[in-house]
């Protein structure tokens, strides 16, 4: 009672709407925050097992999208509670390991001011550690098939030192057709690490339903299934 006296407290003085459903006086509403509950799955993308938290549609899809596009950075801490579930849950299915981001485009760091993985990942109390760069610019993917996608980013990314004999856990926001984490996989293993599972915020079903990998492959023992 005390946190909502004090949540309408501060909407009075600095009001908001939500970034979900854009109710009045609340950067999240009480129906929207529960659309963030993590519903934690293994999912193969790109020969990796990535562990993702949430369903990328409806209120969580807007919310995303008002932190990305929007600059509402009021929403991180309630961003990184299941981002951080899900990397929880890839370290203990594919640890030990270090957190690698996948790194963000310059042109929209620019725009932003931010990195969105970056600032939600600090927020889960993690240490990720940035050893994968841009090598040139990229077309978007919004628009792209998955086969686009993945010739869109073939060579997009390289490690910025020598990776001998470290595993890695790659960390990105959402995971659409895999693309992007397999280039980043591609990137520490030309480096010389280990590429050894993902984690993500959000999957989309449009381009990567749950499903198993075609020859009964596994990743860490599980078979695209809830983890």
């Amino acid at each position: 009672m005390m946190f909502d006296a004090l949540r309408d407290a501060l909407a009075l003085l600095f009001p908001v709407e939500c970034a979900g459903c854009g109710a009045d006086d609340r950067a999240l509403c009480d129906a929207c925050r529960a659309e963030l509950r993590p519903a934690l799955a293994l999912r193969p993308a790109a020969g990796l097992g990535v562990v993702t938290a949430l369903d990328y549609s409806g209120a969580v899809r807007r919310i995303i999208l008002s932190y990305k596009q929007h600059e509402r950075t009021d929403v991180a801490w309630a961003l990184a509670a299941p981002l951080g579930a899900a990397v929880d849950r890839a370290l203990t299915q594919f640890g030990p390991a270090e957190l690698a981001l996948v790194p963000s485009n310059r042109r929209a760091y620019r725009s932003r001011g931010y990195d969105p993985v970056r600032m939600l990942v600090r927020r889960t109390g993690h240490r990720a550690v940035h050893v994968l760069r841009h090598r040139g610019a990229t077309r978007s993917q919004k628009v792209l098939t998955v086969d686009e996608r993945a010739a869109n980013l073939t060579g997009a990314f390289v490690a910025d030192r020598p990776l001998d004999g470290r595993r890695f856990v790659i960390v990105d926001d959402v995971l659409t057709s895999g693309a992007t984490l397999g280039e980043a996989a591609r990137a520490i293993r030309e480096a010389g690490g280990e590429a050894c599972g993902g984690a993500t915020l959000a999957f989309t079903q449009r381009l990567l339903p749950i499903r198993d990998k075609p020859g009964g492959q596994d990743y860490g023992g599980v078979k695209g299934a809830r983890v």
